[in-house]
């Protein structure tokens, strides 16, 4: 059954029900045309009505309000967190970033100290290699003038010796020879 026609029942009968002595009753509510009984069954169906509708109805509808509110306010305190995480996380990225380009610049610097340093070490190197080269071939030439110095030697006091041959007319033997040759040299230094 339901409630709406319980409660036209109860109104209906309420209205069909008359009073057994047949007088009419008098007072304050009389005179203002209340019906005593009607009204205490419309104040019971109206109370019916009401507590029922509070168990069935407002009652779990204020639970499904309130979880609906306590969920919201989660929500909103979830979303306040992740926000805050979200800039915290941002700081800490940002932080990197600027770690990131400072560490990328001490590596640049060191990169180009030692880049200058092996350039610098390059040229000594190269240098010292030029030097010793030069050392190498001054001494290479002087052994070479050296050597030419005593093949000419050796040539002129040949071709002296001819010449004094054909114009003293006599042969040198091999000591004399060796011997005018060393008097020569000897004068030539």
């Amino acid at each position: 059954m339901n409630f709406i026609d319980i409660a036209l029942a109860s109104e209906t009968a309420s209205e069909e029900t008359v009073e057994p002595t047949g007088t009419v009753s008098t007072g304050p509510l009389a005179d203002l045309g209340v019906n005593s009984t009607l009204f205490i069954a419309q104040l019971i169906n109206f109370t019916l009505v009401a507590v029922i509708l509070w168990f069935l109805i407002l009652k779990p509808l204020t639970k499904k309000m309130a979880e609906r509110q306590k969920m919201i306010d989660d929500s909103i305190d979830n979303a306040k967190k992740i926000q805050e995480n979200l800039n915290k996380s941002e700081k800490e990225y940002q932080n990197r970033i600027d770690q990131a380009k400072v560490d990328a610049n001490k590596i640049m610097e060191k990169t180009t100290l030692a880049a200058t340093a092996a350039t610098e070490e390059a040229k000594i190197i190269a240098k010292q290699e030029i030097e010793q080269l030069v050392l190498q071939a001054r001494k290479s030439i002087k052994n070479d003038k050296d050597i030419m110095k005593a093949e000419l030697k050796e040539e002129t006091a040949n071709f002296i010796i001819l010449a004094l041959e054909k114009i003293i007319g006599e042969k040198f033997d091999a000591s004399k020879d060796k011997k005018f040759i060393e008097d020569i040299l000897q004068k030539l230094k």
